[in-house]
């Protein structure tokens, strides 16, 4: 058993070493550069204040020329459930603008459709003239200039992005030299990449996801790699810590005096590197594992909430309001929105109509300026689980270690987490707990027991991101740059080691086999064991 130990974690070693040195390495470009992202906050700070005048044509006649025509009434025929081969209508409903035009955006999850308010015409394939339009206006005027149309590049491989592909690619000459990425469906800006994330991205998240494997051939078994090189590494982590330990004179010392028996630079430090950041080590590459989600594990059987219950049925064009009248509500005001997006709430039909860092409700008569009255959304949540009971509602008006916003470069930093918010915990067999915007009641998050165990094999393990923890920065920094550096020296004196040992393999098999005997005593203090 010993010796399987040493040799699993050497073997295990000298194959990944360097894969876990680009791990340490690129986790901490990625604590300060993520992957490019296109933020809500950021879309709409591109867009112009929506106007009333000439704007807009029925939801009706618009959702005509998108191809869903007129969305029936729950129960009725025709419904997703007897629809009888005709497309199901969509699931979100927008009002946005592009190249400073008012378009309307309807979208389900195969497709996004756009049709210009003015007119009522539905957008055809963005043309490349049209995509430099819409760039150069989401930049404030600034020069642009057309790149290339991709299908899928380095920095757009988020699944998210399927519905608006191809992709135009706009260079802008902004500050950080962004790089726009204009939706050839529907002509929005989906994602933008500036030069600094451009730059460093190639040493960070694209390092660090191993996306080296996406979008060629290797594409289809990328997540495979992934879960497999984590394991491996996991255990080559778990066996080396294991070993070091075994190997240290806590009490007493080795005949040289030291209380690791390696004599060699990089041997001796590879141990005391790895006592030293060997916990951290299995539970960065352990972490990553769980963020994979390997088969599916992390997934809980039986009921979800249903939204279209807590909703109250699919939204209909004739009850819902108008965007003109929205539109003049507002400005009544004195509030200008840059988008209305449509929803239902216990089957009421409503509009959220966002500013920057704003967000107002609005009906066919009001805006809502205060917070959605509670029982509104209390009522229509018991429809999310209608086999499950409301056992407990807690207010939020602080981040706790379930609810928590992250930095807008993280990889979570583009979920925004309103406060305050309701939590509300359901009896079910999932223990399912939904969490809802205090001022729209609009769902911020859903989680259950499965997903709330991955909060902490996950996203605590691999960034230790408890609030107490992210507010002390820069401790949060010092700690995780040390250890990430504990682990780098730890990868790099294995890569050192492994080959050395790779090279005195090769020549052992090269000499005669009279040489191969080694004369009494000849070991090699330096090796790792």
């Amino acid at each position: 058993m010993k010796r399987w130990l040493y040799l699993v974690h050497r073997w295990l070693g000298i194959a990944l070493c360097v894969v876990m040195a680009l791990w340490f390495f690129s986790g901490v470009v990625m604590m300060y550069v993520g992957y490019p992202k296109l933020t809500p906050a950021e879309r709409l700070a591109g867009l112009p204040p929506l106007q009333a005048p000439g704007c807009c044509v029925p939801l009706a006649q618009a959702l005509q020329a998108a191809g869903f025509g007129a969305v029936p009434k729950p129960g009725a025929a025709g419904t997703s459930a007897d629809r009888r081969g005709q497309p199901p209508g969509p699931d979100t409903w927008r009002l946005t603008s592009v190249a400073g035009e008012p378009r309307y955006v309807f979208a389900d999850s195969r497709r996004q459709v756009a049709v210009d308010a003015r007119t009522g015409l539905r957008i055809g394939p963005v043309s490349p003239e049209a995509a430099v339009a819409a760039a150069r206006h989401f930049a404030g005027g600034v020069p642009a200039r057309y790149v290339e149309q991709v299908k899928e590049d380095a920095w757009t491989h988020s699944r998210a992005l399927d519905a608006h592909r191809p992709l135009h690619v706009v260079a802008v000459d902004d500050a950080a030299s962004n790089h726009l990425y204009v939706s050839g469906a529907t002509g929005e800006v989906v994602r933008d990449a500036s030069f600094t994330e451009r730059s460093w991205g190639w040493v960070g998240a694209w390092l660090h996801w191993l996306y080296i494997f996406r979008g060629g051939a290797l594409n289809p078994i990328w997540t495979d790699i992934v879960i497999w090189l984590s394991i491996a590494g996991t255990v080559g982590a778990v066996t080396g810590f294991a070993i070091g330990v075994k190997r240290w004179r806590f009490s007493g010392r080795y005949k040289s005096g030291r209380r690791t028996p390696y004599a060699g630079f990089m041997a001796r430090w590879h141990h005391v590197l790895g006592l030293v950041g060997g916990v951290l080590c299995v539970t960065w590459v352990f972490s990553g594992l769980m963020s994979m989600n390997p088969w599916k594990v992390f997934n809980a059987s039986g009921p979800k909430p249903d939204r279209v219950a807590y909703a109250g049925g699919p939204l209909q064009a004739a009850q819902a309001p108008g965007a003109a009248a929205v539109l003049a509500l507002l400005q009544q005001q004195g509030l200008q929105a840059r988008e209305l997006q449509w929803r239902r709430l216990g089957g009421v039909h409503e509009v959220l109509a966002q500013g920057p860092g704003q967000t107002w409700l609005v009906d066919s008569t009001r805006v809502y300026t205060e917070a959605l009255p509670v029982e509104r959304w209390r009522t229509a949540a018991q429809a999310l689980l209608p086999n499950a009971r409301i056992v407990q509602e807690a207010r939020l008006t602080a981040y706790d270690r379930w609810y928590y916003s992250r930095e807008a470069h993280t990889m979570g930093g583009h979920v925004e987490r309103p406060l305050p918010a309701r939590r509300l915990q359901f009896d079910d067999a999932n223990d399912t707990w939904v969490t809802l915007d205090e001022r729209t009641g609009a769902i911020v998050q859903v989680s259950d027991q499965h997903r709330r165990v991955d909060r902490w094999l996950f996203a605590f393990l691999h960034s230790f991101d408890l609030p107490v923890l992210l507010a002390t920065r820069p401790a949060w920094d010092a700690w995780m740059v040390f250890f990430s550096a504990a682990g780098l020296g730890l990868s790099l004196t294995g890569v050192v080691t492994g080959w050395r040992r790779l090279r005195r393999k090769a020549a052992g098999l090269m000499r005669p086999a009279s040489a191969l005997a080694a004369p009494p005593g000849a070991g090699r203090a330096g090796d790792l064991a």
